[in-house]
């Protein structure tokens, strides 16, 4: 459904370009994972996501709150290389920097990107293409079943989002 949504839009069935990010969640009524984003100040999980140009989901991983970015960014990859073989370049933020690139690179032949904002001191612009995958998180915060984890499995999590992302491309179909 992907692929046809996509040629519908005029672009090739397979994205070569993947933007990858994070975003921490909230408990619901579920506190059996007991896990704080100290960066984020949040007590729940962490969404890691890899999504093509139109925001539309690649993969999807569910951690702990506490696990940092660079250090999910391997397993995500794996995630990744099991349903893309197409994907050259992914985009990151500022939170994959340092070795790990050279990681990403030798184990999986991805080229990650850290696009960083350009001059702090400006007013708030969104970062050319890694405002995408945001958008994507507000499709997701949109969907009552995900703006709070309510999930008691990580894999039932991921599902979650799965669902939300099935539901979001046949909107766009």
């Amino acid at each position: 459904m992907r692929a046809k949504t996509r040629v519908n839009r005029g672009q090739k069935a397979k994205p070569t370009l993947g933007i990858m990010d994070s975003q921490s969640i909230r408990w619901g009524n579920n506190r059996s994972l007991k896990s704080y984003d100290g960066n984020k100040k949040v007590k729940g999980i962490k969404r890691h996501v890899v999504v093509d140009k139109n925001g539309f989901l690649l993969a999807v991983m569910v951690t702990v709150a506490h696990i940092h970015d660079s250090q999910a960014v391997m397993w995500l990859m794996r995630v990744l290389q099991d349903s893309y073989v197409n994907i050259k370049t992914v985009l990151a933020d500022g939170g994959y920097r340092g070795e790990i690139i050279g990681m990403v690179r030798k184990s999986f032949g991805y080229v990650l990107q850290v696009v960083m904002r350009r001059d702090p001191s400006q007013i708030f612009k969104p970062v050319h293409k890694r405002w995408i995958v945001e958008r994507t998180f507000s499709w997701f915060d949109n969907d009552r079943r995900l703006c709070r984890n309510y999930e008691l499995l990580m894999e039932s999590a991921e599902e979650m989002v799965k669902l939300s992302a099935i539901k979001h491309l046949l909107n766009k179909f």
